[in-house]
């Protein structure tokens, strides 16, 4: 039975009229890998922060172990903090890096040496004590300052996006070693992070934040097949949102045609809002298909093709393994559960469109350094 360890009670933050977080309550287990995932300014840092103890809430409690300690000083809390910015000492070596801390606290030499030693040992830094950390690559420098944070021994590391720096394959290398050393030492961790790739893959527990709330909270699969509004559909992975009409238990029919699917507790003829991957389309002759489209975007991605496909002016995401060119016309078969249905909320009609695809995809390339790609997305 997992043990609740953090709890934040009905939380407020406001800087003089704006209103960063909104009545935040949210628990936070033991020895859990929990990730903060939204877009800038959607409240994750400051909700984190606010759990280190660097801000205090405007209204709102904040229980560590059953405590309230809104007014105990970050130093105070059983936690550390890593910052996207690593902040190692240049002057001194690895090992006088991580003993940091311990030396702060006059701890016996023979205890210093073996606690930094069985550190380095977790975060695969052995034989690396005597190194500058100018000597050291970045996901290095990383596990340095994460060895450093937990040499302390705190209940809970708080890392503020602390891949933000490295490049891609670092990344994905560091997010392996960083869920391995959480299991590894046991303890709490809470990242923050607007990867979503990073966050699907790491976490035990997400919560997904937008505009100061909090708009879901689960496992990382509820989240990606059982999204709650079309905010967290469009954040986490790329989803097709087209306006439906739940005509009754398992029925919902989308432009004027009825399709099986598995979900329920609908009012009859209740207009929703239906969610369909890009990975759960099928394309199928146009006589065998449930509804037709035109192709209007191939883009080849290595391991499947990104199709965009109009359907009566409404562009859908198809990702298949399945070359159809452009001006094409396709039938397209969706199984029952590749189909999900949400109630409307304030994020309906935002999202889902991939109109602006190509768009996005030429400013992405236009403002890349090389330039190399510029102009690959004038199809659509």
């Amino acid at each position: 039975m997992a043990k609740e360890l953090i709890r934040l009670s009905d939380c407020v933050m406001r800087y003089e009229d704006n209103l960063v977080l909104d009545h935040i309550n949210l628990y936070i287990n033991d020895k859990e890998f929990l990730t903060l995932l939204g877009p800038s300014g959607c409240g994750k840092t400051t909700t984190l922060r606010i759990i280190g103890g660097f801000l205090t809430p405007t209204s709102g409690d904040i229980f560590f172990d059953g405590v309230r300690i809104n007014d105990v000083p970050p130093n105070k809390r059983t936690i550390n903090t890593v910052f996207q910015k690593y902040a190692l000492f240049p002057h001194l070596n690895v090992f006088e890096n991580v003993a940091f801390g311990l030396r702060l606290q006059k701890l016996p030499e023979k205890e210093i040496h073996t606690r930094v030693m069985e550190m380095l040992e977790a975060v695969s830094l052995r034989g690396f004590e005597h190194r500058r950390p100018e000597a050291l690559s970045g996901g290095q420098q990383q596990r340095v300052a994460i060895a450093r944070a937990l040499v302390n021994r705190p209940k809970v590391l708080l890392l503020d996006e602390p891949l933000g720096a490295l490049d891609l394959k670092l990344r994905k290398d560091m997010q392996i070693e960083l869920k391995r050393i959480q299991q590894q030492v046991g303890i709490t961790f809470i990242f923050v992070t607007h990867d979503q790739e990073e966050a699907l893959s790491m976490s035990d527990t997400l919560v997904v934040m937008d505009g100061g709330r909090i708009q879901q909270i689960g496992t990382p699969e509820d989240i990606y097949n059982e999204p709650k509004n079309a905010f967290v559909a469009d954040f986490i992975g790329e989803s097709n949102i087209i306006d439906g009409i739940m005509v009754e238990d398992r029925v919902v029919q989308m432009y004027g045609r009825r399709f099986p699917c598995l979900d329920t507790g609908f009012a009859p003829n209740e207009a929703v809002d239906v969610v369909i991957r890009p990975e759960d389309i099928d394309i199928v002759p146009v006589e065998q298909g449930q509804i037709t489209g035109t192709v209007t975007s191939v883009t080849f991605k290595g391991m499947q093709y990104d199709i965009i496909v109009d359907f009566r002016g409404f562009k859908w995401l198809i990702q298949t393994t399945d070359h159809s060119p452009v001006g094409a016309r396709i039938g397209i078969k969706i199984d029952p559960d590749g189909i999900h249905v949400m109630k409307k909320s304030a994020y309906s009609g935002q999202f889902g469109d991939y109109s602006s695809f190509s768009d996005e995809y030429e400013e992405l390339d236009n403002a890349s350094p090389d330039g190399e790609e510029e102009g690959a997305w004038h199809e659509a």
